[in-house]
């Protein structure tokens, strides 16, 4: 059974959503056929009318954001669209207010995920915004840019060039990192970037700071998003890293427990964890002057349920 594939857009208020989906759908493949579910906070849709085609299935949910008082009525539009127009491709415009987790989950949660290949999820940023830490002090900011394989600079026509230079900074630094960054006026995004690659390697080599590259040693391990970890053994695999890595210069990853999806860091001898919107793959890195990477592989597997 083929699976129609679904692009989740999320970003903050006034970002540029809806444009860039008007761009999006005037460049469509001629042999795809598309559907769009818009969803806004307010009782009254706007944003799905801007987005009215003749070639084109458009359905709204108003009132409420689609991870919460909406998200019943979000699989119900979503299954009658899968039955109706049969589509290639679903584009979801969630409310600037969501938390896109929630949909995620929902999406790939039964019935909805024997229909659905979650594709590659989009967050559009202002990049003036992005580099002020104010903003990533809200949660809800923070979970939207998380969430992201693709994320796109939005606007850039109205910032400055130290604002971009300090926006690709912030964004290569990013973990998990992203599939692809991009800087788009007027949303101008390139149709391709919703197929971006999302298959990461089961091992691969993260970014190290150059002037590291010859005295340390790096690596990364990825993990299916199906799988769960058990987090007195993750807690226990962090606490015992020093003593099993001498040397430990930085540990990072995000692993699925419970169902939910945390942050672990480690860093300058102390860790921390903080749940995360995040739901592509579970993941963790590692910097140190010397390790065994099979031997770390196995502690890591050792942590699965």
């Amino acid at each position: 059974m083929n699976k129609t594939k679904v692009n989740l857009f999320t970003g903050f208020l006034g970002v540029g959503k809806t444009t860039a989906l008007r761009h999006l759908i005037a460049n469509r493949p001629q042999h795809e056929k598309w559907a769009v579910i818009v969803n806004e906070f307010g009782e009254v849709g706007i944003d799905g009318a801007a987005l009215l085609n003749d070639e084109l299935a458009v359905a709204e949910i108003a009132g409420g954001c689609l991870c919460c008082v909406a998200g019943p009525q979000m699989t119900a539009t979503v299954a009658t669209l899968l039955r109706r127009e049969k589509p290639d491709r679903l584009l979801i415009e969630a409310s600037g207010l969501a938390h896109a987790a929630g949909v995620i989950d929902e999406l790939r949660a039964k019935p909805l995920g024997e229909a659905l290949e979650v594709a590659a999820v989009l967050t559009l940023v202002d990049p003036r915004q992005f580099i002020q830490p104010d903003y990533h002090r809200q949660p809800l900011y923070r979970d939207q840019i998380s969430i992201a394989d693709v994320l796109v600079a939005n606007k850039i026509d109205t910032a400055d060039i130290p604002t971009m230079e300090a926006f690709r900074a912030q964004a290569a630094a990013l973990f998990p990192p992203k599939s692809l960054v991009g800087e788009v006026k007027d949303g101008q995004l390139d149709v391709s970037w919703l197929d971006a690659e999302l298959a990461a390697k089961p091992r691969y080599r993260p970014a190290v700071l150059p002037d590291n590259t010859s005295a340390w040693q790096s690596a990364g391990w990825t993990f299916e998003p199906e799988l769960n970890f058990d987090g007195e053994r993750l807690t226990r695999l962090f606490d015992d890293l020093p003593k099993k890595v001498p040397g430990l210069t930085r540990a990072k990853g995000v692993f699925r427990v419970l169902d939910s999806w945390v942050w672990l860091n480690w860093a300058a001898g102390q860790w921390g964890a903080a749940q995360v919107s995040w739901r592509r793959d579970s993941r963790f890195e590692l910097i140190a002057p010397e390790f065994d990477a099979a031997a770390v592989e196995a502690w890591l597997k050792e942590c699965l349920e």
